[in-house]
């Protein structure tokens, strides 16, 4: 059961006075992965709001469309005003979500009737398939990616690093290890990443370890400040924490990066989603 008790209200910058909030309801009726992506996607462009979000996944009976329905209208009574996105594929199950009062936005409806009317067939009823095994090949290579990611994490593993589509290379918490399992996952591509060291300085060339694959090499960078923040959470008061390490390391890496004409991004204000599509496009990667 979900919890709809309310947050303290946020005071606007500035001082302006307290943002509107809305309850914002992902549904679906498998693992609700793609409703809260698009669903997402979209509030993204309402950053004056404060919205209360609440995923919902397998919602595929009667009595669950139910249960999910009467926290849409306890969240609504409590002045939420919810706003409901859903992939749920079932007419029925739809119906009891369109009925609760609430705005709500169906991300296939529209979608599934126009390829239906395009390719002269109708939609499979069948649950899950986008997130499901589905095409078996692909699976498998998203299951190979992640386990190679793991062995070749933060240099652990030189094996095979010539099969490898991408090495990322970067200072301790810059955020090579969620990039790397995010495009091992997501798109079953095969990344190792390395950790540029004290021991690797000083050098005007790539580690050794990594120097062969030049050519498949990527650099992240960040702020200092932020680097610093991060590493205090790991080691606080310590030398690796410290600005001023931070900082040397940040700037030996990027000098690093522009000697040997390695392609970098700064991830301080990036997400996974956002670093690993700059990655993709600019090594010229396919899924």
């Amino acid at each position: 059961m979900i919890d709809p008790r309310i947050e303290p209200v946020t005071v606007a910058p500035g001082g302006d006075g307290p943002r509107p909030r809305r309850a914002a309801y992902f549904i679906s009726d498998s693992t609700g992965i793609t409703a809260e992506t698009l669903g997402s996607a979209l509030l993204v462009n309402f950053p004056g709001i404060d919205f209360v979000r609440h995923t919902i996944p397998f919602v595929d009976t009667t009595s669950g469309a139910d249960r999910v329905v009467a926290d849409i209208r306890r969240a609504e009574a409590e002045g939420l005003a919810p706003l409901v996105f859903t992939t749920v594929k079932q007419p029925p199950l739809r119906r009891i979500i369109a009925d609760s009062g609430a705005v709500v936005i169906d991300l296939l409806a529209g979608h599934l009737t126009q390829l239906e009317q395009a390719l002269g067939t109708t939609a499979s009823e069948q649950l899950g398939q986008y997130h499901g095994v589905g095409d078996m090949h692909r699976y498998l290579a998203r299951m190979r990616a992640v386990e190679y990611a793991i062995e070749h994490d933060d240099g652990q593993s030189t094996r095979a690093l010539d099969i490898a589509d991408v090495v990322i290379i970067a200072p301790s918490r810059c955020g090579k290890t969620p990039t790397t399992m995010y495009l091992a996952l997501q798109y079953g591509l095969l990344v190792a990443n390395y950790p540029l060291t004290d021991d690797d300085f000083p050098t005007e060339h790539l580690p050794r370890t990594v120097a062969p694959y030049k050519a498949r090499c990527f650099g992240l960078t960040t702020t200092p400040l932020r680097l610093s923040q991060v590493r205090h959470e790991r080691r606080p008061a310590s030398r690796y924490a410290s600005l001023e390490q931070c900082t040397l390391e940040l700037r030996r890496a990027e000098d690093l990066y522009r000697r040997n004409n390695v392609p970098f991004l700064n991830s301080a204000t990036k997400s996974v989603e956002e670093m690993s599509a700059v990655i993709m496009q600019t090594m010229k990667l396919r899924a």
